[in-house]
C-alpha cells in the first residue's frame, strides 16, 4: 500500500482519534506489508457497515500480534493459512491469507504442502476446501 493510499485508508476512517493511534498506524503499516491491495479492500467495505470492527481488525491482529517479535511473517502466515483451512469455513479469508502468504515469501509449494498437512488435523474435506481456494489463487496471480 503506497502512502497516498494510506493516507486515504486514514481519512475514510477519521471519524475517531482511534484511528490516530500507534496501534492503528502500525497495524495499517503491517496490513500493507502483508495483504496488499487486498487488505486495504476488507477494510475499505467494513467501514460502511461496521468501521469499528475494521478498527479493530487493522489495531489486535495487525497492530499487536503481527506485529510481535518471534516469528516473522512468513511464519504467521503459514499457520493462518493452516488455522483458516482448519476451520473449513472461512474461505474468503483464506484466500486473502494465501495471497499474504506468498506476498512474504511462502512458495506454491509450500501452500499446498500447508493443504496436505490439514488433512491429518482437520480432514480431508477441510483439506480439499484449503486446496481449491489455493487454486483460486494461483491462476488469480498466475503461478
Amino acid at each position: 500500500m503506497t502512502r497516498d493510499r494510506l493516507e486515504k485508508v486514514n481519512a475514510n476512517c477519521n471519524q475517531s482519534n482511534h484511528y490516530q493511534s500507534d496501534r492503528y498506524q502500525q497495524g495499517l503499516r503491517k496490513l500493507a506489508e502483508i495483504d496488499g491491495r487486498a487488505g486495504e479492500q476488507v477494510i475499505e467495505s467494513l467501514k460502511e457497515i461496521a468501521p469499528d470492527l475494521a478498527q479493530y481488525i487493522i489495531e489486535f491482529p495487525f497492530g499487536d500480534i503481527y506485529s510481535r517479535p518471534g516469528l516473522d511473517l512468513k511464519s504467521r502466515e503459514i499457520a493462518t493459512v493452516a488455522a483458516l483451512t482448519a476451520m473449513g469455513n472461512a474461505q474468503p479469508q483464506l484466500k486473502v491469507h494465501i495471497h499474504g502468504a506468498l506476498n512474504v515469501g511462502c512458495t506454491r509449494a509450500e501452500i499446498v504442502e500447508i493443504m496436505i498437512q490439514m488433512a491429518v488435523y482437520a480432514g480431508f474435506p477441510a483439506a480439499l476446501n484449503g486446496i481449491f481456494a489455493a487454486k483460486e489463487v494461483f491462476t488469480e496471480r498466475d503461478i
